[in-house]
């Protein structure tokens, strides 16, 4: 299966953004972890961050005929981007949406999901595990 993954806005400074919360590895070394994964090597990777909006949406738009399943980690986004869940839904690629906290155990605004009700699942406070699942 062909599985692109996107991560958005602050993912870049994985490592070192509040370790405590996000852990101590990188977004390289994260996505290096998954794609290497006994469980990830029957599929196809690509791996895009983005902090900006539009270059998210363009992206699922770029790859809407590659990929097949999508694993979205749309940071800050996930709360109120009503854009990149119009996105997702125009695209019709079966999509989960991901988070390394618990999202719901966080400040109130990050506990609603705009993703959520468009994504076939939500894994979230695993850690890099959040990803696999």
């Amino acid at each position: 299966m062909n599985i692109l993954v996107i991560n958005g806005p602050n993912l870049n400074l994985l490592g070192e953004r509040e370790p405590k919360i996000y852990g101590s590895e990188t977004l390289d070394e994260l996505m290096v972890w998954l794609e290497n994964c006994s469980k990830s090597l029957e599929h196809k990777f690509k791996f895009y961050q983005s902090n900006h909006e539009g270059e998210i949406i363009d992206i699922l738009h770029d790859e809407r005929h590659w990929a097949q399943g999508i694993l979205i980690n749309a940071g800050a986004y996930a709360h109120y981007s009503y854009a990149i869940r119009d996105a997702l839904v125009s695209i019709s690629i079966p999509s989960v949406e991901v988070h390394l906290s618990d999202i719901d155990a966080r400040e109130n605004f990050r506990k609603k999901s705009v993703l959520k009700s468009v994504c076939i699942g939500s894994v979230q406070g695993k850690g890099k595990n959040s990803y696999l699942e």
